[in-house]
């Protein structure tokens, strides 16, 4: 169905009704920026201009927009089953796809539980780690350790455990029970590392203090991201992620990966885990599980864990958690066309062989008015500004609306510009999306 250019140009008053997230209403509302056709690696605007979408959607469009196979399913099953009931009954495609994501996932991790979104995997996750501990006569862990700086959706377990400030400030005292690690960056030590800096290993001792602090027979779950991806790409330190996995193991406590951005090819690999080879014992997905064309998300867990619930009778339900959406057959159809053209395109290992040039394209920056970071990995790249005095974020955002006037869209958190393309994007696209940064910073006060 094609949409009239009076469809797509709103007036002032059309848009008052809607409260947007994340987003400064105000300044949007008086200067629109209208998306309002995909494909590929471009949006449009309501305007017909083609915009170079470096961030993936958010984070999540992997195979880049509209890819026809994907289409094409959502449209065949939306005609066939548009919804069927996950609680005590079940669709086909459920299946099919919790054995295709099963089949990538770590070895011992085949569970899947379904979920809408990364927030909802995230309390999904939490809830498992604290019923799990309950079941097997561990009541007494209930205290879920996060890190400074983290972001783990918006749920309230997602920003109590999570780390930014701004997520947490306005929401009251959040859960109880929950204490942070130091976040893994440090600019005097780590600036313009590519990949993994060799400086940091050693933070991951914080959790020993906390241990110590609360003792091991109250913790039940430390969540961290493998690379923390919207506090502006902060890449974990060589060894990090094995000392915390050695840690956990020893105090018997549950490690959660959340992979809601770093799933399905954004590192070259299937998921984090894969990439660093640290096993967690719980991962969270969402974005790329459908390419962001559907919501989904999900929980993996090791099938230990699962085995674990399994008991009692056998009609009594296992686990009182579960979402109206869990699993929908849209979202099941989208995902499933989704792992197959991962696996027909070979994605994850194109997406290894693009990770050298993209890091060497963000490293060019270096040097670049305003810059002082310039960090990688995979296809997660972020060029850190010098805040404006007196007026933090207002530099990066001002990049952002400028690269935008240019056909190019960042996303910015912060001070800090991330990139994080589609795993179909060319070099000629990675090189236009650092050359007009480098123009756009050049005209920055």
């Amino acid at each position: 169905m094609s949409i009239s250019s009076d469809q797509l140009h709103l007036r002032p008053e059309e848009m008052e009704s809607l409260w947007m997230p994340f987003t400064a209403n105000r300044q949007f509302k008086s200067a629109p920026r209208l998306l309002a056709r995909a494909e590929g690696m471009y949006y449009w605007d309501d305007h017909g201009r083609k915009i170079l979408d470096g961030i993936a959607g958010m984070w999540c469009s992997n195979l880049g927009h509209n890819h026809p196979k994907v289409v094409e399913a959502i449209r065949t099953q939306a005609a066939v089953l548009d919804y069927a009931p996950p609680f005590q009954m079940a669709n086909p495609l459920q299946f099919e796809l919790a054995n295709r994501v099963g089949s990538i996932t770590p070895k011992g991790m085949s569970k899947v539980f379904y979920t809408n979104s990364g927030s909802e995997s995230v309390d999904t996750a939490l809830k498992i780690a604290l019923a799990y501990h309950r079941v097997r006569g561990e009541g007494s862990r209930v205290r879920l350790i996060g890190r400074e700086r983290g972001y783990h959706g918006v749920g309230f377990g997602g920003i109590s455990v999570g780390g930014m400030g701004a997520n947490r400030k306005m929401f009251g005292s959040l859960i109880t029970g929950v204490d942070h690690m130091p976040q893994t960056w440090n600019l005097k030590e780590q600036a313009y590392s590519r990949g993994q800096p060799a400086w940091g290993a050693h933070l991951a001792d914080e959790l020993e203090r906390i241990v110590a602090l609360h003792d091991a027979s109250t913790i039940a779950a430390v969540i961290v991201e493998p690379v923390a991806g919207s506090a502006g790409v902060l890449v974990p330190p060589v060894g990090y992620l094995e000392r915390l996995r050695e840690i956990c193991t020893r105090h018997g406590i549950l490690l959660i990966f959340d992979e809601v951005i770093t799933g399905f090819g954004r590192l070259g690999k299937a998921f984090g885990a894969e990439y660093f080879n640290v096993q967690p014992d719980l991962m969270t997905l969402a974005k790329g599980i459908t390419s962001g064309t559907v919501p989904m998300g999900a929980v993996v867990a090791k099938d230990s864990i699962y085995e674990t619930f399994m008991s009692g009778p056998p009609h009594a339900i296992e686990l009182f958690h579960g979402y109206t959406y869990s699993g929908h057959p849209l979202a099941c159809a989208a995902g499933i066309a989704v792992q197959q053209v991962y696996q027909e395109e070979n994605l994850f290992a194109r997406a290894a062989e693009m990770a050298p040039h993209f890091e060497a394209a963000v490293h060019s920056l270096k040097g670049s008015r305003h810059v002082i970071d310039c960090r990688n990995l995979g296809l997660m790249g972020a060029i850190e500004l010098q805040p404006r005095e007196g007026a933090p974020t207002a530099r990066s955002f001002e990049a952002f609306l400028r690269c935008y006037e240019q056909g190019v869209l960042i996303r910015t958190t912060g001070d800090i510009i991330a990139l994080t393309p589609s795993l179909i994007v060319e070099k000629a696209e990675i090189d236009r999306l650092v050359t007009t940064i480098a123009e756009v910073l050049k005209t920055l006060d």
